[in-house]
């Protein structure tokens, strides 16, 4: 038996000896390897939290203090010491959340994924203990992997550093090289004098008797003042020499590091130092993104900062090479976009080769822009840049433009700025959960005046809609799409003077039918299914893509008023989304034709497979299918209009008794 088996709880660790932590870290580290190459998930940055992990568990007490992990795809190693050993179904539906999951384990705090949030958690954690009498219980914030790049740190951080008596602890997993430690003789020598002289300084007679120090000095006349600010002059210069804590100090926070994050002893001493000052404290530990694994070290994009299946001897992916994907047709583009105008820029949010403008920086670098994990300078910048001739195209995950909506509104579109917005991982997008499903943009971006949304079904209208968004000078416009492989291409049988693609008509050549409906983007698939489906029923039905869901076109207002019902299937919630704004504006027309949404539910839906979310809701073509008959009967809500010619008691006789309303 190895020593991970034995740990099923943080205490378990209190046991171990030196030589014995260094083996645990490496077993968890061939676990991680191990595992996570059979189911996908975040490696890289699991493999470099290790032994910074053990040294939180060792030196605090969780639950009783809180440990927060920003984000949250850093607590694999957390999750191991909680017991939690069975990785074999790790982000597969009903098995382990690739994130914390308070479902899971007590241990576990927060679940949103959404990077930089943690320091606000750990504020409003920490004044709760004040106020409830439990000041002396700990919350532990480790922050990494670009988390202080977002605004919302460094706010939590203002207020954190006002407060000089709550217990936080601020772990920073520096893995991103933002500076090369210090080489040589010297420092070397002053490296291993660090741990003492942090002890001193965040020991509290150190700062009684600098207090002290300082009132004396500066109530002592013009000398008095003279010789402190010389001394704090001298003290903050040779601090700032010593690490780059300028900042850290101007905030009114103590200091501890740089720390080396894989040095177990090095680790606890510099946490206990921080547990002892008994307020809040940074802790500066620099990591190796992937330690331990050389296909990881060696992967010079992201040091394997998230894997599919993959052999974990060389790192290789597994299993038939993928087809296209949607982010691949973007980044190719994009950059042919890139080449033909000179006013594109692209934005990204530390995020530049998962949302595709990676092509396009390798072409152009001097006009794409990562600006850290900061979505709402993304837009607001954007606006500026377009404000001063160029057109920029901002590509984010759709989940995270839910941080972005002021500056979209007021920003952005108030001033009526030419700004694309691509939106990778829209709808559904399966194995990492609630916090990133991308199912709220079609709701949250309605709301938006003079906004142009488009939704392309495959790779040819994705190319065909992005062209036209950059084409737009005056308002924001929207692309958005799915994760995964492109599929198949959809034809279109006829286009729309309004540019609204026909993709089925049954009957053939039918100009009325009983059901219109509208697919929205990578939905056509199934709406072709569905209108398969009832047609063997009898039923017919036309089937239409917006394309642009927004503004509505007006052919589908027309198209509407010419069928029984209209069934609009989306993969957003269904409040407020496409099919809602729809239903308006077929009101507002004087069309009174029934409309039923299909979408997604208002609900924070687990992790799984994409096929399998959308089962769960029952977005699946025998469902919807299943439902438009029983509309057509008219035993379902909404009803279909009775068919011309014959009243609601000819429809009841035709299609069924109708409920009693």
């Amino acid at each position: 038996m190895g020593l991970l088996e034995t740990i099923q709880h943080p205490a378990d660790l209190a046991r171990l000896s030196e030589e014995q932590m260094v083996q645990l870290a490496q077993e968890i580290r061939d676990f991680l390897i191990s595992n996570v190459a059979q189911t996908g998930g975040h490696l890289g940055p699991n493999l470099g939290v290790v032994e910074l992990t053990l040294a939180i568990h060792r030196t605090f007490d969780s639950p009783r203090d809180s440990i927060i992990f920003d984000t949250g795809h850093q607590s694999y190693v957390h999750k191991l010491v909680t017991g939690r050993h069975d990785f074999s179904t790790l982000r597969q539906q009903n098995g382990l959340s690739g994130y914390p999951d308070r479902a899971e384990s007590i241990h576990d705090i927060v679940e949103s994924s959404h990077a930089s949030s943690s320091l606000s958690w750990a504020d409003g954690i920490s004044r709760a203990r004040q106020l409830n009498g439990e000041g002396d219980r700990y919350v532990v914030a480790v922050v990494g992997d670009g988390a202080l790049t977002g605004g919302m740190t460094w706010e939590a951080l203002n207020n954190i550093a006002a407060d000089k008596h709550r217990r936080v602890v601020i772990v920073v997993n520096d893995n991103g090289r933002s500076y090369a430690p210090t080489v040589g003789g010297l420092a070397d020598y002053l490296r291993s004098l660090r741990p003492a002289i942090d002890s001193v300084r965040t020991h509290k007679a150190y700062e009684e008797t600098l207090d002290w120090t300082k009132q004396k000095l500066q109530h002592s006349g013009f000398l008095g003042q003279f010789m402190y600010k010389s001394l704090h002059a001298a003290k903050k210069g040779l601090k700032d020499w010593w690490a780059p804590q300028g900042l850290f100090d101007d905030l009114g926070l103590k200091y501890i590091g740089p720390v080396d994050g894989h040095d177990q002893k090095a680790m606890e001493s510099a946490l206990l130092t921080a547990k002892n000052y008994a307020g809040p404290v940074i802790v500066h530990a620099m990591t190796e993104k992937g330690r331990g694994y050389a296909p990881a070290r060696a992967h010079e994009e992201d040091q394997f900062h998230a894997v599919g299946v993959i052999d974990p001897e060389t790192g290789l992916p597994l299993g038939e090479a993928k087809a296209e994907s949607w982010t691949s047709v973007f980044a190719e583009e994009i950059a042919e976009l890139a080449d033909e105008r000179k006013d594109l820029v692209g934005i990204t949010g530390a995020m530049l080769i998962p949302v595709g403008l990676n092509l396009f920086a390798q072409r152009h670098p001097e006009r794409v822009f990562d600006v850290g994990i900061a979505e709402q300078h993304a837009l607001t910048t954007a606006a500026g840049m377009a404000y001063g001739g160029l057109h920029p195209v901002v590509a984010l995950y759709a989940t995270f433009l839910n941080r972005a909506f002021d500056q979209l509104l007021m920003d952005v579109a108030l001033h009526k700025a030419g700004v694309t917005i691509v939106l990778d991982r829209a709808g559904v997008t399966g194995p990492d959960g609630p916090s990133h499903h991308g199912m709220w943009d079609l709701s949250m971006l309605q709301i938006i005046p003079g906004l142009h949304l488009a939704a392309p079904r495959d790779a040819t209208r994705l190319r065909e809609e992005l062209r036209e968004a950059v084409q737009i000078s005056d308002a924001p416009s929207v692309l958005r799409y799915s994760k995964g492989e492109v599929g198949a291409e959809v034809e279109a049988i006829e286009r729309l003077a309004d540019g609204v693609d026909v993709l089925s008509r049954r009957p053939s050549g039918a100009t009325e039918n009983d059901v219109l409906i509208v697919s929205v983007g990578a939905m056509s698939e199934l709406a072709l299914q569905v209108s398969n489906l009832i047609g063997a029923q009898g039923i017919s039905s036309t089937v239409v893509d917006p394309r642009w869901v927004l503004p509505v076109p007006r052919s589908i207002i027309e198209l509407a008023a010419k069928h029984r019902i209209v069934i609009v299937i989306e993969d957003g919630v269904r409040a407020g989304g496409v099919g809602s704004r729809i239903r308006q504006e077929m009101r507002a027309a004087g069309v009174d034709t029934a409309l039923n949404e299909v979408g997604l539910p208002v609900e924070f839906l687990a992790h799984g497979s994409r096929n399998q979310v959308l089962e769960r809701v029952g977005l699946t073509a025998q469902q919807v299918a299943r439902d438009v008959v029983d509309q057509v009967l008219g035993t379902k809500v909404p009803f279909a209009r009775p068919l011309r010619g014959k009243d609601q008691h000819d429809q009841q006789s035709h299609t069924g008794q109708f409920p009693q309303l």
